[in-house]
């Protein structure tokens, strides 16, 4: 299995790359907003999911480690493959999803291209009833948000998840109260205020 892909953008089409790796050039597939961001003849790092067809190997690619266990995640909400699971990734980052999730947010799914108002209602109700995704290195949510690809906000907002459940509490319940207390604190408060704030939120 390949984990990651280091090296020379040799070509970016509408729904792929080419990456080049030590003389091997490796098509990877990924979504809109990662192929924007590379350049031809400059050098890039993907994480990569790979599926294992009888008929092919696909390499799917994305810029962080979390984006790619949210990839896996989303695909075992039944009727969501892998085109659907890229393009909800493509209109809502993790950081987004992580708020869509914990308020069951049909119509953030909804924005999403290849998903109606069925499967948003599922992805919304199914994904809040489970745990969050998990990196393919073992690390649990906490430490894939701490990934260097990952934004500040969005590691607090794990760690301060990751915290409540410590304490007791589901992780449904855990991912809401963190999520409503961000939208009172700034965007990048550090994950002590977002505990408190989110205590408050579950004793209400």
């Amino acid at each position: 299995m390949i984990g990651s892909l280091k090296g020379t953008v040799a070509a970016v089409g509408e729904e792929t790359a080419l990456i080049e790796v030590g003389g091997v050039g490796y098509v990877v597939l990924a979504g809109g907003r990662t192929l924007s961001r590379l350049s031809i003849g400059a050098e890039a790092k993907l994480f990569i999911e790979t599926h294992v067809r009888e008929d092919a190997i696909r390499l799917f690619g994305f810029e962080g480690e979390e984006e790619r266990a949210w990839f896996a995640h989303l695909q075992t909400i039944p009727g969501v493959g892998a085109k659907v699971a890229l393009g909800i990734l493509d209109a809502m980052p993790p950081a987004v999803l992580v708020d869509a999730v914990a308020t069951q947010d049909k119509a953030a799914f909804a924005r999403a291209n290849g998903v109606g108002p069925k499967l948003a209602a599922r992805l919304a109700t199914e994904l809040a009833a489970k745990q969050g995704p998990k990196s393919f290195l073992s690390m649990g949510a906490m430490q894939i948000a701490r990934a260097p690809a990952a934004n500040g906000s969005t590691g607090s907002r794990a760690e301060a998840v990751s915290a409540l459940v410590n304490l007791g509490i589901d992780q449904s319940t855990a991912a809401r109260a963190v999520s409503l207390a961000a939208k009172t604190l700034e965007n990048d408060a550090a994950a002590p205020e977002l505990i408190r704030a989110a205590l408050k939120e579950v004793s209400r």
